[in-house]
């Protein structure tokens, strides 16, 4: 590993653990849209499993233009995010409480990947790298737009919640 004193390094490692992030969220989503019972909750894992795949895509094409490899960081953080997703799939239970359990696993996911992404667009910014702000820029605007996508259907689901406990 590369000492840790330049920007370009420090960016480098960042990209490294994007794309290590992104790739255990490739096998983690279908996981989590197979475990879903509200049929707006399995979309949202299916849609941004398509978007992750294009996540990866961007990364390696960030990675050409710094001219390094992606490959050769193991993502810590994601991995015990990714374990904790699959252990809400393995809950059993009201269905609509386990969905709600998958969007908070889900959803602490997507908040670690929106600070991950604009440290690394504000590095590249810093460097000049107008290329690769605009790239990882596409790629946070998502992410937000995928964690406000989960909290409306969190809020559905909720209100669908109380109402039924309600009419108890």
């Amino acid at each position: 590993m590369p000492k840790l004193d330049t920007l370009e390094v420090l960016l480098a490692q960042e990209i490294k653990d994007l794309y290590s992030a992104e790739n255990q969220l490739l096998k983690a989503l279908p996981k989590m849209a197979k475990a879903a019972t509200s049929p707006e909750l399995q979309e949202a894992f299916k849609t941004h499993l398509e978007e992750t795949k294009v996540h990866v895509e961007r990364l390696e094409e960030v990675a050409k233009l710094l001219e390094i490899t992606p490959k050769g960081k193991v993502c810590k953080a994601m991995k015990g995010l990714v374990e904790e997703g699959v252990e809400a799939t393995e809950e059993d239970g009201d269905g609509t409480i386990i969905d709600l359990g998958l969007i908070g696993a889900a959803q602490r996911v997507e908040h670690y990947e929106i600070s991950a992404y604009g440290t690394s667009r504000a590095l590249a910014e810093a460097l000049g790298l107008d290329d690769v702000v605009e790239i990882l820029q596409t790629t946070l605007d998502e992410e937000g737009n995928t964690d406000k996508l989960l909290t409306g259907i969190a809020e559905q689901l909720i209100s669908s919640a109380v109402e039924g406990a309600d009419a108890e």
